[in-house]
This record gives structure tokens, C-alpha cells and sequence, in this order.
């Protein structure tokens, strides 16, 4: 399924659907702030992968807590030290 691309409002169901965030008017917002998944165009359609859209999802997910009192570690810190 790698090669089926998704446009938009098929991503942003898509996302709401498995991680509940994502919609897609916060995938169009996320074109324009460069903090969202990779995409590719077709003309002036925005298409995505579902492998990118999972990878995504999976980098904006915090690892697991006891309390919220624990120190947050950002995403991006979990993976150097994994």
C-alpha cells in the first residue's frame, strides 16, 4: 500500500480516525507552517502517504507517564537516546 497516496480530507479522516488529531484543516495548516508530515503535490492537489502520516503521528506522541509530574521529554530527545 505504499504507492496509494491520500488527498487531504482521505488523510485527515484518516488521522482522526487511528490517533484521534490531525484533521484536515490541521494537515492544510501544517503545509504552510512546515511542522507537518511530508507531502507531495499532483498539480495543486496535496497528497499523502499513509507510512508518512504514521511516522508523523508517531514522532507527536509523548512516551508513556505514571503522573503529570513527570518531567516531559520531547520527542525528538526520546529518538537520540533510544
Amino acid at each position: 500500500m505504499s504507492d496509494c497516496f491520500l488527498t487531504r480530507k482521505e488523510a485527515g479522516d484518516y488521522m482522526s480516525a487511528t490517533y484521534r488529531f490531525g484533521a484536515a484543516k490541521s494537515l492544510a495548516k501544517a503545509v504552510v507552517t512546515g511542522n507537518g508530515p511530508p507531502y507531495r503535490k499532483a498539480g495543486r492537489r496535496v497528497l499523502y502517504r499513509r507510512e508518512d502520516l504514521d511516522a508523523w503521528a508517531a514522532s507527536k506522541i509523548g512516551a508513556p507517564r505514571t503522573s503529570t509530574s513527570e518531567p516531559h521529554t520531547p520527542a525528538r530527545e526520546r529518538r537520540a537516546v533510544v
